[in-house]
Parts: structure tokens; sequence; C-alpha cells
């Protein structure tokens, strides 16, 4: 979800760049099921424009709707959805809808987070019960114990005592999911678009030779040309997923030799399975101190079985392992689960 509050914070930049307010809406409870769970917010400019979604498509409308007395008085507002009879979704939303003016300093605290790839948190107080209330609000909190209202105005406000009936909603936001593509060729290019359409952020390695730009790789935020001997990564972490494809053993060997010593969820190789035995067995030869935990982040051959076949369809296979395995899921069908979908996991 972190993705998403960035695409909101960019979408309240470009509001205020042409004079325009914001508020944000939050669900902030739910009663039974729905498309999207607690947490999930969508922004609203003076003009109706919207980032961001709070369901499929139903809510928005009535939350724009109530949403006009929150441009007109500033005064945050709870309201509430019942979707059983209108979404077949057999749940009621609980949703806060407050001005969105966050301070110059929760604008750069929140761009350095997203920098320094750490958790935050986001503390939002609310009520199930329809109606307009000064005391409610969200604030931001990061590191050290600073914290932010969404809406600077608000600060004080949100400091004094809370009546029993307030309950808090508090959500925390790890670093925005990062995929590693080592590769420049065509099925490369067609793993950074699917990768970015989920709203992750993607880097692509390729040789110091490699004539390809950051253009040919649609959605990806940075292209780096480097031979496998002169790679320094920094230190990976859970929310990091790498995939080598660069269409060569040598060059696969060598570059996974260069991430020993990483840590991400997940480490991808293409081709088939005897393939991937052949580069592991080479890769404890030449790197006897290897640590063995790596073997068991590595899926070769890389995807799931869902008879993926052209390029497109073999990213869209990749990334979904990669959901399954930062996820801990057993790809199943749905139809074939029982309970719930959701079992409170978040991105």
């Amino acid at each position: 979800m972190t993705h998403e509050f960035k695409n909101l914070i960019q979408g309240y930049l470009n509001a205020r760049h042409i004079g325009l307010k914001c508020v944000v809406a939050t669900v902030v409870a739910l009663d039974g099921s729905s498309y999207r769970r607690p947490g999930v917010r969508m922004l609203i400019n003076e003009n109706g424009h919207m980032t961001g979604a709070v369901s499929g498509g139903c809510v928005e409308k009535e939350i724009f709707r109530q949403s006009q007395s929150v441009f007109k008085t500033g005064r945050p507002k709870m309201m509430s959805y019942d979707g059983r009879y209108r979404l077949g979704c057999e749940g009621v939303l609980h949703i806060l809808i407050e001005k969105f003016e966050p301070s110059e300093e929760m604008l750069k605290r929140f761009e350095e987070q997203l920098g320094i790839r750490k958790d935050f948190e986001i503390q939002t107080t609310y009520v199930k019960k329809h109606g307009e209330y000064d005391r409610l609000g969200s604030k931001i909190i990061f590191d050290r114990g600073c914290a932010f209202s969404f809406n600077q105005g608000m600060e004080e406000v949100h400091k004094t005592e809370r009546s029993p009936e307030i309950k808090v909603f508090v959500q925390t936001l790890k670093p925005c999911f990062r995929l590693t593509i080592i590769g420049g060729e065509h099925d490369a290019a067609q793993l950074s678009l699917v990768a970015s359409h989920l709203g992750w952020e993607v880097t692509v390695i390729v040789g110091s030779s490699s004539r390809t730009e950051l253009s040919d790789f649609p959605g990806s935020q940075e292209l780096i040309k480097r031979d496998p001997e002169d790679l320094e990564l920094e230190t990976a972490d859970e929310q990091m997923a790498m995939v080598l494809m660069t269409h060569s053993y040598a060059k696969d060997l060598k570059y996974l030799m260069a991430l020993k010593e990483a840590k991400p969820a997940y480490i991808g190789l293409l081709g088939p399975s005897n393939r991937r035995e052949r580069i592991l067995n080479d890769l404890i030869e030449r790197c006897p101190d290897v640590n063995e935990e790596i073997f068991d982040d590595i899926y070769g051959p890389a995807g799931l079985n869902i008879g993926a076949e052209t390029p497109a369809e073999i990213a869209m296979s990749i990334c979904s392992e990669i959901l399954s395995v930062v996820r801990r899921q057993q790809p199943k069908s749905l139809k074939d689960k029982s309970g719930p979908i959701h079992k409170g996991v978040q991105f």
C-alpha cells in the first residue's frame, strides 16, 4: 500500500500546483467483506479528480458527494456505505473523509523515509457514526516518534484528549516493493512493464557495453550499466526481488556470484531446472564459502505453472510467483480456498 500512498502524495502536489484543495478518504473499518480492506485511501481534489480508489468503483461517487461539506468547512466527516445491497460484497465500509494539506516538513520526511526504506505508521481516529467531528483525523509517524497530521491546521486538535467512543485504526506501511531485473532483452522490458503496473519500483541492470536506454524498459525507474565484477548492490531486504535474465549462462553465473551476499526475498532464474542445478553447482565450486541459505531463495525456472508462453505471459507468471513467495501463499484457485480471501497481509 505504500506505493498507493506515494501516488496520493503526488496527486496532492499536482493539485496544489494549480491551486486546488484536496481531501483524503480512508476506509478505517469494515463489517463483513469488501473488495478492499481497511487502510485503503483515495485523494479527491476540488475539480473531482480522484487518485486511487477504495473499492471496485461503486463507492467513489458517494464519497465525492459526501466530501463536498469537507471542502467547505474543513471538518472531518464519517460516512458508512452498506455494500450488502449495492455491491454484493456483504460488507459495510466505514470511511473517514478529511482535509489533506500536509506540511512541507511532512512531505520532506516522507521522501526521506522512502529513501532509507524503513517502515512507518499511520494512525487514524474515527467513530462508527455518520457526521462531522473535529477530533477525528490521521497522522503519519516516522522513526523516533516524529509525527505529522494529514492536515497541518489540525495538529493541536488531534493532540486533545479523546472520548471513549473514538477508536484508532493503526496501519504499518513497509517500504515500496522493489524488483531488480538483470538483463536487457525484450522479455526484461515486458517484466518491467508488468511489475510497474503492480506499483513496484523497478531497476534494470545490463552490461557496461549495452546500448539500451532507460526508455527501453517501460515502468522502470533506473538503468544501471555495470558488469558483474564491478557490481556493488546495496543490502537487499524482504521487500525486494531479483530476476536474472541475461540469456547467457556465463553472465547469469557471474551476476549470481555478485549477488551471493545479498538477501532478497526472491531470486529468479530463467531456463529449465537442469540449468538451475548446473548454475548452483558452479556457484558452489567457484564460491565454496557461499551461505547455503541463498539456495532457498533461488527459484528456477522462475514463475508459476500457468501455461505462459509469450514474454508478457511469462512476466505475469514470474510476478505471480514473487507475490506468492513474499506473501507466503501456496498458489491455488480461489474457488478451492475455504474461509476469507484475505488474512491481513499487505504490501
